[in-house]
Protein backbone atom coordinates (compact mmCIF):
# COMPACT_ATOMS: atom_id res chain seq x y z
CA UNK A 1 0.00 0.00 0.00
CA UNK A 2 1.39 3.60 -0.68
CA UNK A 3 2.94 5.31 2.27
CA UNK A 4 0.83 8.68 2.89
CA UNK A 5 3.60 12.11 2.55
CA UNK A 6 2.74 15.27 4.99
CA UNK A 7 4.06 18.35 3.72
CA UNK A 8 7.46 17.89 5.22
CA UNK A 9 7.96 15.26 3.20
CA UNK A 10 7.12 16.79 0.56
CA UNK A 11 9.42 19.58 1.26
CA UNK A 12 12.34 17.48 0.87
CA UNK A 13 11.31 15.82 -1.86
CA UNK A 14 11.18 19.15 -3.21
CA UNK A 15 14.29 20.23 -1.95
CA UNK A 16 16.41 17.35 -2.83
CA UNK A 17 14.61 17.37 -6.37
CA UNK A 18 16.01 20.55 -6.86
CA UNK A 19 19.09 19.91 -5.53
CA UNK A 20 20.28 15.74 -4.56
CA UNK A 21 23.36 16.79 -3.16
CA UNK A 22 22.06 19.23 -0.73
CA UNK A 23 23.28 18.36 2.81
CA UNK A 24 20.86 17.04 5.62
CA UNK A 25 21.48 20.58 7.65
CA UNK A 26 20.50 22.32 4.40
CA UNK A 27 18.15 20.75 4.40
CA UNK A 28 16.82 20.76 7.81
CA UNK A 29 17.28 24.71 8.19
CA UNK A 30 14.94 24.88 4.79
CA UNK A 31 11.96 22.48 6.04
CA UNK A 32 12.49 24.38 9.62
CA UNK A 33 12.99 21.11 11.55
CA UNK A 34 16.16 20.17 13.18
CA UNK A 35 18.78 18.12 11.44
CA UNK A 36 17.92 14.62 13.22
CA UNK A 37 14.52 15.07 11.77
CA UNK A 38 15.07 16.06 8.35
CA UNK A 39 18.05 12.90 7.81
CA UNK A 40 14.52 10.25 9.80
CA UNK A 41 12.54 11.60 7.05
CA UNK A 42 14.63 11.47 4.76
CA UNK A 43 15.61 8.16 5.50
CA UNK A 44 12.06 6.79 6.09
CA UNK A 45 11.23 7.72 2.64
CA UNK A 46 13.89 5.98 0.97
CA UNK A 47 13.07 3.08 3.36
CA UNK A 48 9.55 3.31 2.10
CA UNK A 49 10.29 3.23 -1.38
CA UNK A 50 8.82 6.61 -2.18
CA UNK A 51 11.94 8.73 -2.95
CA UNK A 52 15.40 7.11 -4.68
CA UNK A 53 18.24 10.14 -4.75
CA UNK A 54 20.08 9.37 -7.52
CA UNK A 55 22.16 10.33 -10.53
CA UNK A 56 19.77 11.89 -13.24
CA UNK A 57 21.47 12.49 -16.89
CA UNK A 58 20.32 15.06 -19.73
CA UNK A 59 20.31 12.13 -22.46
CA UNK A 60 20.53 15.72 -25.13
CA UNK A 61 23.46 16.62 -23.30
CA UNK A 62 25.63 13.25 -23.22
CA UNK A 63 27.14 12.40 -26.51
CA UNK A 64 25.84 8.70 -27.59
CA UNK A 65 23.00 8.07 -26.29
CA UNK A 66 19.67 7.29 -28.07
CA UNK A 67 16.67 7.51 -26.52
CA UNK A 68 13.04 6.36 -27.84
CA UNK A 69 9.54 5.94 -26.54
CA UNK A 70 8.04 2.75 -27.54
CA UNK A 71 4.13 2.12 -27.43
CA UNK A 72 3.27 -1.63 -27.28
CA UNK A 73 0.24 -3.55 -26.67
CA UNK A 74 0.30 -7.18 -25.04
CA UNK A 75 -2.66 -9.23 -24.12
CA UNK A 76 -4.96 -7.54 -21.46
CA UNK A 77 -5.29 -10.12 -18.82
CA UNK A 78 -1.69 -10.13 -18.58
CA UNK A 79 -1.05 -6.41 -18.07
CA UNK A 80 0.83 -6.79 -14.77
CA UNK A 81 3.62 -9.62 -15.77
CA UNK A 82 4.24 -7.58 -18.99
CA UNK A 83 4.94 -4.42 -17.36
CA UNK A 84 7.14 -5.70 -14.58
CA UNK A 85 9.06 -8.27 -17.85
CA UNK A 86 9.30 -5.36 -19.65
CA UNK A 87 10.65 -3.18 -17.18
CA UNK A 88 13.29 -5.34 -16.28
CA UNK A 89 14.80 -5.00 -19.53
CA UNK A 90 18.54 -4.23 -19.48
CA UNK A 91 17.38 -1.01 -22.65
CA UNK A 92 14.56 0.35 -20.06
CA UNK A 93 14.53 3.42 -17.86
CA UNK A 94 10.72 3.12 -17.26
CA UNK A 95 7.84 1.41 -18.32
CA UNK A 96 4.03 2.13 -16.92
CA UNK A 97 0.66 0.57 -17.86
CA UNK A 98 -1.37 3.25 -19.20
CA UNK A 99 -4.32 4.32 -21.52
CA UNK A 100 -5.45 5.02 -24.94
CA UNK A 101 -3.93 3.05 -27.91
CA UNK A 102 -1.21 1.51 -26.38
CA UNK A 103 -1.46 -0.50 -22.98
CA UNK A 104 2.41 -0.08 -22.10
CA UNK A 105 4.87 2.70 -22.78
CA UNK A 106 8.35 2.61 -22.23
CA UNK A 107 11.18 4.81 -22.33
CA UNK A 108 14.78 2.49 -23.83
CA UNK A 109 18.31 4.41 -24.02
CA UNK A 110 21.00 3.01 -25.75
CA UNK A 111 24.59 3.38 -26.67
CA UNK A 112 24.20 1.79 -29.53
CA UNK A 113 21.81 3.85 -32.07
CA UNK A 114 19.47 2.18 -33.86
CA UNK A 115 21.51 -1.30 -33.68
CA UNK A 116 20.42 -0.92 -29.87
CA UNK A 117 16.89 -0.04 -30.93
CA UNK A 118 16.41 -2.78 -33.44
CA UNK A 119 17.93 -5.20 -30.86
CA UNK A 120 15.70 -4.22 -28.24
CA UNK A 121 12.56 -4.64 -30.70
CA UNK A 122 14.05 -7.80 -31.93
CA UNK A 123 15.85 -9.13 -29.58
CA UNK A 124 14.51 -8.43 -25.96
CA UNK A 125 10.70 -7.71 -26.72
CA UNK A 126 10.76 -11.16 -28.12
CA UNK A 127 12.22 -13.22 -25.58
CA UNK A 128 9.60 -11.15 -23.33
CA UNK A 129 6.88 -12.71 -25.71
CA UNK A 130 3.27 -12.20 -25.59
CA UNK A 131 4.01 -8.50 -27.18
CA UNK A 132 0.91 -7.99 -30.06
CA UNK A 133 2.19 -4.94 -31.52
CA UNK A 134 4.74 -1.86 -30.52
CA UNK A 135 5.61 1.06 -32.09
CA UNK A 136 8.90 3.17 -31.30
CA UNK A 137 9.16 6.58 -31.43
CA UNK A 138 12.75 8.31 -31.62
CA UNK A 139 13.43 11.19 -29.13
CA UNK A 140 14.89 13.72 -31.25
CA UNK A 141 14.75 16.23 -28.54
CA UNK A 142 13.58 16.82 -24.97
CA UNK A 143 13.72 19.75 -22.26
CA UNK A 144 13.67 19.24 -18.75
CA UNK A 145 14.06 15.31 -19.05
CA UNK A 146 16.51 14.19 -16.68
CA UNK A 147 16.69 10.64 -16.87
CA UNK A 148 17.88 7.85 -14.68
CA UNK A 149 19.99 5.28 -17.24
CA UNK A 150 19.46 2.04 -17.06
CA UNK A 151 20.92 -0.51 -14.56
CA UNK A 152 22.76 -2.23 -16.98
CA UNK A 153 24.19 1.02 -18.27
CA UNK A 154 24.87 2.54 -15.24
CA UNK A 155 26.74 -0.81 -14.07
CA UNK A 156 28.87 -0.79 -17.44
CA UNK A 157 29.61 3.17 -17.01
CA UNK A 158 30.63 2.65 -13.53
CA UNK A 159 33.20 -0.99 -14.41
CA UNK A 160 34.26 0.92 -17.46
CA UNK A 161 37.85 1.94 -16.88
CA UNK A 162 37.84 5.39 -16.97
CA UNK A 163 40.60 5.83 -20.00
CA UNK A 164 38.35 3.37 -21.61
CA UNK A 165 36.10 6.99 -23.96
Amino acid sequence: MARPIDSLDKTLIGLLGEDGRRSLADLARRAGVSRPTAAARVRALVGDGVLRIAGLVDAFQAKGLTVALVGLTVDKHRLDEKVEQIAALPEVTWAAVVTGRYDIMAEVATEEGMNGLYDFLNVSLREVGGINSSEMFLVMKAKNRWTLMPTSMRRAWIERPADAD
